[in-house]
């Protein structure tokens, strides 16, 4: 028995109490209702018979501020379409790209008033659990990814905060990477403390753990063969193609990409809800974990105090080494 159906044979009771004593007054005492509610009823059962004794929709019959109009629907449901997005990645498309700001649950309803089928991704059951350093720049993730031709993005991530940057160079050099490890350490309104890699040559290299050295950082590459210990910044460039290189032209020598991969950094980092942050975004995070951040002279300690020191890039290391586990 539903709700409605409780309420129409409640009515139907003080209708039938109303016809026995024939005054709405000793009803309404007896009943324990409001003369007036009771007047409403018997009115609306002399208009409309049983079917009026229903609640009506509180639905209003004008929508004045409504937000989303036929062209907006047709922007969401030919990213559906096209791109098979759920309703979180069209927001941030919306918001990126269009300055049209809608919730995921508005996306929702749009997609079920037009019947869409739900996005079905099979995924592989993975024994991997996820970890989270509880202090922003504890650990800052670093990997590039090759866009096109003569065109290598450097990304760096922040494992707590997921605050990050990523510059284009044309090649990955250590040359390049010390220009970016200092690029990443200016941007970064925090100390990093440590900086996590994979083996890659433009890395594990000594030039870069020198340069490391220098700023007080510790080095901590992963294992090899082993590209999940690194998940946050791989799945991040991931997040750059779909969402900001997938509309650009990489090959156009014409275009400065870095200027345009500066408003894609501005807006993922102060605009753009990320799901692993319940919502919030890079910035709000670091703001809530602002007062745990240490200051840069006890960092500087911490440092000596590991004793740091150059690692070979070989596999003996990696098995052997008290460093690989800190």
């Amino acid at each position: 028995m539903n709700d409605n159906f409780r309420k129409v044979k409640a009515r139907e009771n003080w209708l039938k109490i109303y016809d026995e004593l024939g005054s709405v007054t000793k009803a309404s005492l007896r009943l324990g209702v409001a003369r007036s509610t009771l007047y409403r009823w018997i009115k609306r059962f002399k208009e409309q018979g049983r079917g009026g004794l229903s609640d009506k929709s509180r639905r209003p019959n004008n929508l004045a501020n409504q937000k989303v109009d036929y062209s907006i629907e047709k922007i969401i449901l030919d990213c559906r379409k096209n791109r098979n997005w759920g309703p979180d990645r069209i927001v941030s498309y919306l918001l990126h790209k269009k300055r049209i700001h809608l919730s995921s649950m508005t996306i929702w309803r749009i997609l079920k008033k037009h019947q869409v089928k739900p996005v079905i991704k099979q995924r592989k059951k993975s024994d991997y659990k996820r970890y989270s350093r509880e202090i922003p720049g504890d650990r800052v993730q670093m990997d590039v990814t090759k866009l096109a031709p003569k065109v290598y993005q450097f990304t760096a991530i922040d494992d707590c905060t997921r605050m990050k940057y990523l510059h284009i160079y044309p090649n990955k050099r250590a040359d390049s990477t010390v220009d970016f490890l200092g690029r990443v350490l200016d941007y970064l309104p925090f100390p990093v403390q440590r900086v996590q890699t994979d083996w890659g040559t433009e890395f594990f290299n000594y030039k870069f753990q020198e340069e490391l050295h220098e700023h007080f950082i510790k080095f901590r590459p992963i294992k090899p063969r082993s590209p999940h210990l690194n998940g946050k910044v791989e799945r991040t460039q991931q997040t750059d193609k779909v969402e900001f290189w997938n509309f650009i032209d990489t090959k156009d020598n014409t275009l400065n990409l870095n200027d345009l991969a500066e408003e894609w950094i501005e807006f993922y980092n102060h605009k753009r809800p990320h799901l692993s942050l319940k919502g919030k975004s890079p910035w709000q995070k670091y703001r809530e974990l602002e007062k745990l951040i240490p200051i840069q002279p006890e960092v500087i300690q911490a440092f000596w105090d590991s004793e740091e020191e150059i690692k070979p890039r070989n596999a003996v290391w990696v098995y052997h080494s008290k460093y690989y586990k800190k």
